[in-house]
Order: C-alpha cells, then structure tokens, then sequence
C-alpha cells in the first residue's frame, strides 16, 4: 500500500506541476466508479477569494488610518432621529412605532431572521463621525429570559466600511442577586443576575474590546442610508450622527482640578463583588482562599472576589457606586491578582461617572503577577493618578480591552494568510509528499512562493515590535514570533529548498495563528477598591509571609474536615445524580430550587456523580438515587435488562413529551415493549470544510458520496485528504438501507444485499479511495490544512469556534455527504451520541420524578440551562440540547443551524439489544479483516455475523427470551425507523 501511495504521490505532484505551469496539461474529469488514484482538473479559484480581507473587507484600524493619512477631521454637528423614524424595513410586520417605558416615538423592533431596517440621515458637513443609539432590550412576556447581547450589523450606504461593522453588540445590563445565600454545607451558592430594565444609550464599539474608543464613519455632505440587520428584539429611543469625543492626557485634565484636599483622611472601600452593574452575566464571582481577601473564606467556599478567567473577554464591563465623604483630590487603589498568561499583561479601559477621564485610562496596563498585589493607578513610572469628586455618589467602571494587542493580532491574520498561500502553493507542488531527492528551481518556476514568505515574515517581524511595545516585557508568545521569523530567515536563504520544510511551514500556521487566542483574553481578578485621599496612608493591600503560613496552614486543616462532594440519598426529597461537571451540578441545582420547586411543590438535591461506575454499585447497595442524569445512551437498557428502571412509556403523556425528539433517538432506550430513558444531549455529525482551500481547488462542497469519490483525485493530487472516521460503520448501512437487527429483535440483520453494500462502500473508502485509517486528531488536521474536508461532529464545532481562531470565517459546515434513492432524495441517516436521564424502579416518588424529567427536557428548562451554562462559561460549554425546540433558540449561526436541523432529520441510532454489544465489536474485527488483512469484504462480514448472533443467543438465553434448546418464547419487537423526521419543518427558522 505504501508503494502505492508513493506511485500516486509522484503522479499527483507531476499532474500538479503540469496544471501550475499553464493550462495545456489540464487532465480529462473521471467518472467516480474509477479507482482515486485517478486525477481530476483543478479549477482556478475564484477571483476575489485569494485572501481573508477580500472575503470580509478591511479591518477598523486599516480604514481609520487611511482616513487618517487623508486628513479627514471630525465633524461638530450632531444629528439625532427618534427611533420610529425609519425609511425603509424588510418586514412591516416586524416593526412597530410608538411609546415605551416613558419613551414616545420609539421603534419597537421585534425577532427575525436577517430582518432589517434603515434610517436615513442628512449629514450637514463632510467629517469622521460616531454612531449612538439609545436603547431598551425588550422580551416578549410569554418568551423566555435572554441574556446575550442584542447583536446588529450596520451598513453605511449598502456596503460595510470595515468587517467589524458586521457586528456590533447592544449590551444588556445585570446585577447580581445579593445577599449571597449558602448551602447545607456552609458553602456560598452563586447569585442569581437580574437584568437592569431601563434605557441605555451606547455608543456603537468593537464588540470585542479590540478598540478603546467607538467607531468612526466618514460621511461627506447629504443623505446616507444607515442599514441595521439583526435577529434580536429591541427597542431603539433614538439614533444620533454625532461627533468623536476627544480625550485629553492626563497632564492637562489634572491642571484643570482644584487644588483642594479632604480634611478626612478616611479611605473609602467598596467590595470588588458587589457590583451596581455588569454588562455580561459570564463576569462571575469567584472564590479565593488569600488571608486578605474579603469576607475571609476560612475553610468554605467564599465568594469574595470578582472575575479572574469568569472576567476575559473584550467589552465585559463591570461598574461600582461608591460615596466620597468630601470634595477633593483622591487616589484610586485595588487589591488585584493577574497571574494566568506568564509574562502577559492585561488592560481595562477605567471610565468615571460615564466617561474616560483622560486617555491613559482608556487602556490601563495591569502587568503579570503571580500573586495579589496593591494596584495604585498611575502612570508607566508609578506617579499616581490624582482625581478630584465632588462629596457625593460617583460610579467607576472597568471594562476588559484588548485595544494594544489589536495591531498584533491584525498583522497575525495577515502572517497567517500568507503562511496558508504559502503552504497551498508547496502542496500543490509536491502533491503533499516531500521528497528529498528531488531538486526544485522555486525562484524560476515558482517565484510567487518566496515572496509569500517575504510578507510572512515582515507582518512576523511587525508582530514582534507591537507585542514588545504593548507588553512592555518579553514572554512566551514573543518567543514564538522571533522562532518563526528566525525560521523563515533560514528558509529564504536557500529558496530552493523551502519545498522540503512543507510540513515545518505547516506547523507554524498552527502555532502563529494560536497566539491570536491568547491575545483576545484579559483575565483580571479583583478583591477590593479603594478611594484614598490625597496624602493619606495606603491600606494594607498584599498579604505578609506568616499571613500566608498561617492560612495555608488553616487551610490544609480543613481539607481534612469539610467534605462537600460525597452523594447522598435523602427520602424527604428528590435525589437526582448528575454525571456531569460541578459547573453544570450547581447550575441545575439552582434552577430547580428558582422554577421547578416553585410550581411543583418538589425539593430536589443534585449531587455530583463522580463516576457513573457508582451507580451500578449504588443500586446494588439499595443506595439509588431517584433520578440518575448525564448518563451514556446504552445505560438504560443494561439497568432495564436487570428490572432496575421504571418504564416511562407507562406515564400517560410519554408521547406528548418525545414529539420533540427525534423518533431515532428513541431506539437506543427501547426495550421489551417500554422506553426507559429520555435523550439530554445528541451530538450531530455533519461535514466540516475549509472554504479557503476548497476554493482555490475549484471544488464544490460534496453532496453525495459519488461527489466524494469525484473530489477525491483533486485533493490527493494536491496533498489534501478527506476524512471519515474509521469507525463510523453505521453511516453506511443506514444510508443503503439496511438495518442492524430483525424485527422481533432476535437477531442480527446484516445477511442482506443492502447490509453488504453498505459494509463494501464503509471499507472501499479505505481500500480504493486511500482515505487515511487512523487519524489521532481531525481537529489538528483540519486546522493545519491537510485534511481540509470531513466527517466530524458536536466536539470538533465548538473546538474549531473556540480554539482556532486564525481560521474565523474560512470554515463551514454542511450536511453529511449521503446516498441518492431511487426518488431522487439523499439519504443522509448518522448518528452522532446522547446522554440520557432516567428514573430507578426503587424510587418513592415516581410521579414526581416522572415531573422532574419532564420539566428538565422542556424545550423552555433546556434552552434557559443552555443559555445559562454559555453565557457563564463560553462557547465551549454550549448545550447541545437534545430538544429541537429548545435547540433552536441557542445562538447558534442562523447558516449553521440550518444545516443542523437538515441532518437533524435523518438521526438515527442503533437499538439497545441483549448481546448487541458484540456488533460493534465484531463489525470493528471485520473492517480490519478486509481493509488492513485484505480479506474478502463478504466472508469478513459473515464471519462478523455469526459471531455476533451466537452471542446475542446466548444473552436472550439468560434474559429468558429462548430456552436451552433456541426456541424463541417472546421477542423484543423493534420499533421502525424508515423515514426521515418531518417534525424538523416546524422549528426551521421560527
């Protein structure tokens, strides 16, 4: 196989070169039932989609500097429109003028898919100007609570001047519900945040803190047309044109203060978690153990300090009122702790009852400590800040930025580009083989390629200075700037030779573009501020040596005595254990004691299940919990084989409560006659792609597996592969139409024409098509870019949205390829993996159980426990909810979530049977027999079959479905799945 591969690779890369040498040599289009090592013609890239800027447009700062260069000045007049007065909309439906909340001639804008709405304006003067809406977020009374932002994007005269233009983001306002309450064991509990309802006026900003101060638009004289765009409701007072604000430096407003000091000298300490407001509900509360912090936690979980990691993203604000006793000059302090990026600073712009005092707060530096420290605003040489208060309320607010590393992340996404044109080109040469004894003239034949790495290492080089000079020490991510220039250095000094460092080259693309994800995070901690007068004593604001023994100490101590974790059963409520995180424990816990206990009438307790292990031994031990949550799809019908759950099937309103489930998620919990388990999560599987490299090859996205095996040739001979999990045989037989069992559930159903077709396509791809049979990590592939196409599921989506932030807008997803029927449909069947809640036969409170349940899985408790757990703690913790109603109210992107629900339809997983734990076992035995052993793809799979069906005989032989003899006494009768799920239409783009 290996010499096979070696022969296709030196095709490939001579094919290759024919097509990059002009278009004489272009190879005749194949048919699919050919072999992959055939060829197919690379088509030219369309224009315009060479690089990232020409997809989205430029970035703010390029634009602003450009109108900088200009001369453009700012303009002094203000232009204001009451909200009601709009020119034109996508749906009249939609909108609606009028009064609210004190407010007349408000537009009322209701939910929509890309509904839009326009204003137009008479701009009195050519000039830069700012772009202001007062606001009110609105909900619908019977809707459900929503805390993500209002999210808009503004054309300017039909076209967006920069990509950030394509979102901006209205923030809500919270507040957390305090007191902090405690729980039985002494422990605070998390407060709940309460949405400030009131108007709010902001001016439109980088919704991810990635400029200190609002955008500009330039505006000749005349009318322009402001085009908003957006799916969430809201209520718009007025949208004012207005002039920038300028910012003065500290030296000037300082001139401008009175001379006069307080006479007190009483410090004024308000407690960082006690916040009047907070623009994000992920700005969290956190413990902290420090013998300073305040209130002491002394052994239990306190919350006595603010954000940390629960504090990181650009435009998180958080804002505090506090009184100053008298009028005069004041110095600003905080216990601060900035430890989590080695050598990193972090900035936060500071505003003063509304606004940036002077320009040095507009991005203050708080640089790496590894321990708490006194923070005392001042300048970069530690003279403090002095500001002057009038006695009375003031309030200050801090609001996460990443404005001094914008610049480097800017010139990161260009350094990237190029290392991926670069890394195409050298693919497309060597047809993703290095060959070292191969000689190549890339200054002659390939002159575009050095050039590549030219711009690489400029934009590097440029990285490098901004990140020294905007941190202002050295660190880790510097380091890996001046490698990777160092690199490129070494690579441009023998340009010949850079074909063979492809797999170098492709390694830095990771490693340049990973950087960008750390330099959007600012974590800041804070345990308290201080307003001090000028000339007073500082507060002790860092813990002393024996201090910290003696808490350290105390400590160690109760670790020994406090235990929190431990699961217990209490008869007078209703036990529910969660094989889940803590995070996700403590949150449904306070959800059922906010709604479920209320309207029920029910306690419940949530414990932490460590290991889902226990609860074999748990009921073993009598021990059960009343309801088990989190749990793998085939643990129902293990504890269902042993009378150890309770039929749900037997509650009068079981089919009421499954409609919103897929009818394919159900099989896996079927047994006997009854269902014993309800779906949580579902993971899906679909087709991820990178458009980029997808483009350059002229290919279309595939929507059969014929298109597949068409596409296959273009991407080999280019060094590119498709992926599709090794293991995924149940794609395959579903999608010909077989079915794994018989329908009384007796035994396997895999001897069919269907069944065999299916097994040959799954091990073909392999065999014929060359894909790869072990990949460790698609995500890592994908992400380099030799794997640019595949078959990956829930995991890899929210990875590739969190963790590869470099390929933002180069990847897509779309439904799996499938197998066209003789109606013409595609029969695109797969499953993807679900955790299950069920409730235990020994439980005292069946009905209320059976009400718990239910209200966990409701499409209103599922999409408010999402919403939750994603604005808390990221992207990274979105719920994949298992109710399509509820799924389709998380934010998902409306592109996405359309190719979601059309593979949402064809769910379907394997039933749950007796024995049938050996299918995938003995189907894994028969893919390797045929495609690693070369065995005859039918006699492997009858093998498979035998195997499988003796040891489901002798598990119905121990359940008492068959006697000693093999006679049948009672089958299992299997509920049928042929067709995909129509219930999916009413929840598409409601």
């Amino acid at each position: 196989m290996k010499q096979k591969r070696r022969l296709l690779s030196w095709v490939h890369a001579v094919l290759a070169l024919a097509v990059l040498a002009g278009p004489g040599l272009v190879p005749q289009e194949g048919q699919a039932e050919e072999a992959a090592g055939r060829t197919a013609p690379i088509k030219a890239a369309p224009p315009g989609r060479d690089t990232l800027t020409s997809e989205l447009g430029p970035f703010y700062q390029e634009v602003a500097e450009e109108w900088k260069q200009k001369g453009y000045k700012p303009a002094s007049q203000t232009i204001t429109l009451p909200g009601s007065a709009i020119a034109a909309q996508s749906d009249p439906a939609l909108t609606e003028g009028g009064s609210y909340e004190g407010k007349n001639n408000v537009l009322l804008w209701k939910s929509g898919r890309d509904n839009w709405i326009e204003y137009t304006v008479d701009i009195p003067e050519d000039g830069l100007y700012e772009i202001a809406l007062t606001y009110h977020t609105y909900s619908d009374p019977a809707g459900s609570t929503v805390r993500r932002p209002v999210n808009l994007s503004l054309q300017m005269d039909g076209v967006f001047p920069y990509r950030e233009a394509r979102a901006v983001s209205l923030r809500r306002q919270f507040k957390d519900n305090l007191p902090v309450k405690r729980d039985e064991f002494g422990d605070d509990i998390r407060p709940r945040p309460v949405e400030i309802k009131e108007w709010i006026n902001q001016t439109l900003t980088d919704s991810a803190g990635g400029y200190p101060q609002p955008f500009q638009w330039f505006l000749t004289k005349g009318k322009h047309t402001l085009r908003f765009t957006g799916s969430d409701p809201v209520v718009i007072g007025s949208v004012a044109v207005q002039p920038p604000v300028s910012i003065p430096s500290y030296p000037t407003v300082s001139k401008e203060y009175p001379a006069g000091q307080p006479k007190n000298s009483q410090v004024v300490t308000i407690q960082a978690e006690e916040m009047a407001w907070k623009n994000d509900v992920a700005i969290q509360l956190t413990p902290d153990h420090d013998p300073l912090s305040v209130p002491y936690a002394d052994g239990y979980d306190r919350f006595n300090s603010l954000g940390g990691e629960r504090w990181q993203t650009g435009g998180q604000q958080a804002g505090w009122t506090f009184e100053v006793p008298e009028s005069g000059r004041y110095r600003i302090a905080m216990r601060s702790m900035q430890s989590y990026v080695s050598n990193m600073s972090v900035f936060r712009t500071i505003e003063i009852d509304g606004k940036v005092p002077f320009s040095e707060l507009l991005a203050y530096r708080f640089p790496y400590s590894p321990k708490w420290q006194g923070t005392i605003l001042g300048t970069e040489s530690a003279e403090p800040f002095e500001f002057y208060f009038e006695k009375g309320k003031h309030t200050i607010s801090m609001t996460a930025t990443v404005a001094p590393f914008q610049s480097v992340i800017i010139q990161g996404n260009r350094a990237v580009e190029a290392l991926r044109q670069a890394d195409q080109d050298i693919r497309g040469m060597t047809g993703g083989e290095v060959d070292t004894n191969r000689t190549w003239k890339v200054t002659q034949d390939f002159p575009d390629l050095p050039k590549r790495l030219e711009t690489a290492k400029a934009e590097l080089e440029k990285m490098a200075d901004g990140m020294l000079k905007a941190n202002h020490r050295r660190d880790n991510t510097l380091q890996t700037m001046e490698t990777a220039i160092q690199d490129l250095k070494d690579y441009l000094k023998n340009p010949n030779d850079i074909p063979y460092h492809m797999e170098d080259i492709s390694n830095m693309i990771e490693k340049v573009g990973s950087l960008q994800e750390i330099l959007v995070k600012t974590p800041l901690k804070l345990d308290q501020l201080y307003f001090i007068p000028a000339g007073a004593e500082l507060p002790a604001m860092e813990a002393g040596f024996w201090q910290k023994i003696n808490g350290s100490f105390r400590n160690f101590l109760y670790s020994f005595t406090r235990k929190r974790d431990a699961a217990k059963v209490d008869e007078d409520v209703l036990n529910v254990w969660v094989n889940r995180g803590r995070d996700y424990v403590n949150l449904l816990q306070e959800l059922a004691n906010e709604s479920f206990t209320p309207e029920y009438g029910i306690k419940v307790k949530v414990n932490l299940l460590q290991n889902e292990n226990l609860l074999v031994l748990a009921n073993a031990a009598g021990l059960s919990p009343d309801v088990a949550l989190g749990q793998p799809q085939d643990k129902s019908t293990d504890f269902a084989m042993r009378n150890a759950l309770y039929d749900l099937s037997q509650y009068p309103d079981f089919q009421e409560v499954t409609k919103t489930f897929a009818p394919g998620a159900l099989l896996p919990f079927y047994y006997n006659g009854g269902y014993y388990a309800l779906p949580e999560t579902q993971s899906f599987k679909v087709l991820f792609y990178r458009k980029d490299i997808l483009n350059r090859l002229g290919l279309q996205v595939p929507d059969t597996w014929g298109d597949v095996y068409d596409m296959l040739p273009s991407l080999q001979q280019n060094g590119y592969n498709f992926y599709v999990p090794s293991g995924d045989f149940l794609t395959f037989f579903y999608q010909n139409g077989a079915e794994f069992f018989t329908g009384d559930g007796m035994k396997t159903n895999l001897n069919t024409p269907a069944a065999f077709k299916g097994f040959k396509q799954w091990t073909d791809l392999f065999n014929i098509y060359d894909l790869e049979k072990s990949v460790p990590s698609f995500y890592q592939h994908f992400r380099k870019g030799d794997f640019p196409i595949g078959v990956a599921d829930y995991n890899t989506y929210v990875t590739l949205s969190v963790a590869a932030p470099e390929l933002t807008g180069w990847w897509g997803i779309a439904p799996i390829p499938g197998v066209k029927q003789a109606d013409g449909t595609v029969a695109r069947w797969a499953a993807g993996g679900q955790t299950t809640g069920f409730i235990y036969k020994n439980t005292k409170h069946p009905k209320e159980s059976w009400e718990f349940l239910k209200w966990l899985v409701s499409a209103e408790t599922q999409e408010r426990y999402g919403s939750d757990l994603e604005s808390f703690n990221g992207i990274q913790f979105r719920w994949n909810t298992a109710n399509i109603e509820a799924f389709t109210k998380l934010p998902w992107p409306k592109e996405d979530l359309k190719v979601i629900l059309e593979q949402w339809r064809w769910y379907k997983e394997v039933p749950n049977l007796p024995g049938s734990y050996f299918l995938t076992r003995e189907l894994t035995n028969a893919w390797n027999r045929t495609v690693v052993d070369g065995m005859n793809d039918r006699e492997s799979l009858e093998e498979a079959i035998v195997n499988t069906d003796r040891e489901m005989m002798r598990k119905e032989q121990e359940f008492g479905f068959v006697d000693a003899e093999g006679k049948v006494l009672h089958t299992l009768d299997l509920p049928v799945v042929k067709t995909p799920w129509e219930g999916v239409d009413r929840y598409v783009f409601q």
